[in-house]
């Protein structure tokens, strides 16, 4: 049984980002076990490789709280398991990490009786072992939250997993309210609605007559490809700036008809640009069409295929 079979060691200079760039690894898809002691780094990595339940890859950040002996011995040990190991080590000016820790308020990890700078000083002569054996250092000292990300990432991503920013497409009505948790909001109420339309009334977006009905409408060729071109300009711009998750959302009133639609246009405008979007419809319930809320008993359903529905109910069709 294979397990755990990719190692990758964060360490360096207390506030040059080791948890930044652990953020950045479990983005990418890789389990992260922040501020281990290295005493654990051995008994973790044969948990790990005798898993059933593989992951393929484990990153371990340790910081320089921890004896340099205990850190250097426990890579050592990690690195006769046969695994592929890598040690990264952080760097940063001492200048610069003085202002990190002054705007951030915490105390560094070393500091006793001395100043910061001297504090930080001893943490540097303490890991200059580390630093000497470490498979790669990067100075963050004049890179930025995101030019670190985009580091991380141009040297770990897998091209295998495609996009690192996952991107999601909702669908919503405006009556339920507008999502929270979204990037875009885009507006589908200047098309007219199915609702009006007796037969369409009970369908949804994810129904072809209701595609049919809206591709009739000039404005909807004309909106997708407008917003294609704008999110030819965006996409780039949010992966540039290191954004993990990107929620483009589209709403009409209830939710049911136009947006759900559009939002099924949007999927291959994105796919054009490289993008392979996830699709989800807030307010439409599972399977995509209402379901009459009577008793079977008491349902009185005419029509056939798509336009089978209960009299009484009229909005609410049956299955």
């Amino acid at each position: 049984m294979t397990g755990v079979s990719d190692f990758v060691v964060i360490t360096g200079m207390s506030g040059a980002g080791r948890s930044q760039a652990g953020n950045c690894l479990e983005d990418l898809g890789w389990f992260v076990i922040d501020n281990l002691p290295p005493e654990l780094i051995p008994k973790v990595a044969d948990l790990a490789i005798g898993s059933r339940d593989q992951e393929p890859k484990l990153a371990l950040a340790v910081g320089a709280g921890h004896g340099v002996d205990d850190i250097q011995s426990s890579i050592a040990a990690l690195r006769r398991t046969g695994a592929r190991v890598r040690v990264i080590f952080l760097d940063s000016s001492t200048e610069v990490l003085v202002r990190r820790y002054e705007s951030t308020k915490r105390r560094h990890p070393l500091l006793q009786h001395e100043g910061l700078g001297d504090a930080i000083e001893r943490e540097r002569d303490v890991l200059r072992s580390v630093r000497e054996s470490a498979d790669l250092v990067i100075d963050t000292s004049s890179l930025s939250v995101h030019e670190l990300k985009q580091r991380i990432v141009e040297l770990f991503s897998d091209p295998n997993l495609g996009d690192v920013m996952q991107t999601t497409v909702m669908s919503f009505g405006f009556k339920h309210g507008v999502p929270g948790d979204v990037d875009i909001v885009l507006d589908c109420r200047f098309l007219p609605n199915p609702y009006w339309n007796e037969e369409l009334r009970p369908l949804s977006g994810l129904d072809r007559p209701i595609v049919e009905f809206l591709d009739a409408v000039p404005e909807t060729a004309e909106f997708l490809d407008r917003l294609e071109h704008l999110l030819e300009l965006l996409v780039p711009a949010y992966r540039a700036e290191g954004k993990s998750y990107l929620t483009i959302a589209l709403g009409c009133t209830g939710g049911h008809h136009r947006s759900v639609a559009m939002a099924g246009g949007l999927r291959p405008c994105l796919a054009r640009r490289g993008v392979a979007p996830g699709v989800t419809h807030r307010d439409v319930p599972k399977g995509g069409r209402r379901l009459c809320r009577r008793p079977p008993s008491s349902r009185s359903v005419v029509g056939t295929g798509w336009r089978r529905r209960c009299v009484r109910c009229v909005r609410w069709p049956t299955r």
